[in-house]
């Protein structure tokens, strides 16, 4: 809570494949306790929620669009109902509220949302903006994608992640290029996943609202989500995704989805351009969850032949009876 008795809102954001969803369910294992979730996926299906709920089950996700430009009354829609839920008490109190941004959101129309309707900014204050950084890959992105920009300016704090995977010339330069663009954000180098506190809000602490800039649609990006009627090969799956991110890695931004291939449970997938993550597989498939599914987030590349490709070396690894189909 703020001194004003609202709930403080701190907004998580963060390229796609920089490490929200691993700081979130960090800081969740330890602060779960009267915070609310709300993620925001550019995606048609959402896959992140699933792995949020191994920690908190109190979390809400929006799917299919960008909030900050196309899904601004569906956030809004969202807290009002976990007031009248608190308010019943079907909820139990709440003290924070985390918004995970879509990996292309720019934070500032969100934090203007909060503030500028006339039920919200009674209830809720802006508390702080996180940004996630891919220490790896920042030097490319803030170069390659406005959206890596837009984020470090509107950031109060910047956690550098994936510094065990990276040079210390990497993580020096990634320190001087947030403090060129934002000097007085502050900065935190996780190492091997923590930096978690940075989501836990300052008593007392408001954050001021920035100016509101157009929320420009974000036309160059492009979600597919693919659905799969059988098990995948997993072989020839990893000599497919090999291929593709060789071919026209820095374009794709983000695959993720939950993969059948034969096991209990699902296997998780997590792709961020060229970095390929380690499958995680869970013990069962979640309640939710319709069937195997990929979503590619994606810049110039033709969908139909993401799944043609993939159809064909699935059947090559002997798979003749899976089909590939385009989810709405």
């Amino acid at each position: 809570m703020t001194s004003g008795g609202r709930r403080a809102v701190t907004v998580l954001s963060g390229f796609l494949g920089s490490g929200k969803t691993t700081l979130l369910r960090r800081y969740l294992a330890g602060h779960g306790a009267g915070v609310a979730v709300i993620i925001n996926e550019f995606g048609a299906i959402g896959v992140d929620h699933h792995l949020v709920r191994m920690v908190e089950e109190q979390s809400v996700l929006l799917q299919g669009g960008c909030v900050c430009c196309t899904r601004r009354e569906d956030l809004v829609r969202t807290l009002r109902d976990l007031l009248d839920q608190e308010n019943s008490g079907k909820l139990p109190p709440i003290s924070q509220v985390v918004i995970e941004t879509s990996g292309i959101a720019d934070p500032v129309p969100v934090l203007f949302t909060l503030g500028t309707d006339p039920v919200l900014q009674h209830q809720f204050a802006p508390a702080a903006v996180v940004v996630t950084l891919d220490a790896l890959n920042a030097a490319a992105q803030i170069e390659r994608q406005p959206e890596v920009r837009k984020q470090i300016i509107a950031a109060d704090w910047v956690v550098v992640t994936k510094t065990d995977l990276a040079p210390f010339e990497a993580v020096s330069r990634c320190r001087m290029r947030v403090r060129q663009l934002n000097p007085t954000a502050r900065i935190t180098v996780s190492r091997l996943g923590d930096g978690s506190d940075a989501l836990a809000p300052t008593r007392g602490a408001v954050r001021g609202l920035p100016p509101e800039a157009p929320a420009a649609p974000h036309s160059e990006v492009q979600s597919t989500a693919l659905g799969f009627n059988a098990p995948l090969d997993w072989p020839a799956f990893g000599v497919w995704l090999g291929m593709l991110l060789q071919a026209r890695g820095p374009d794709v931004l983000r695959i993720k989805g939950l993969l059948d291939i034969g096991d209990a449970g699902p296997v998780v997938m997590n792709v961020a351009q060229h970095v390929v993550h380690p499958p995680e597989h869970l013990a069962a498939w979640p309640a939710d969850a319709d069937g195997s599914y990929l979503v590619f987030i994606t810049r110039g590349i033709d969908p139909a032949r993401i799944a043609d490709s993939l159809e064909t070396f699935q059947r090559a690894g002997g798979r003749a009876d899976l089909s590939v189909r385009e989810l709405a």
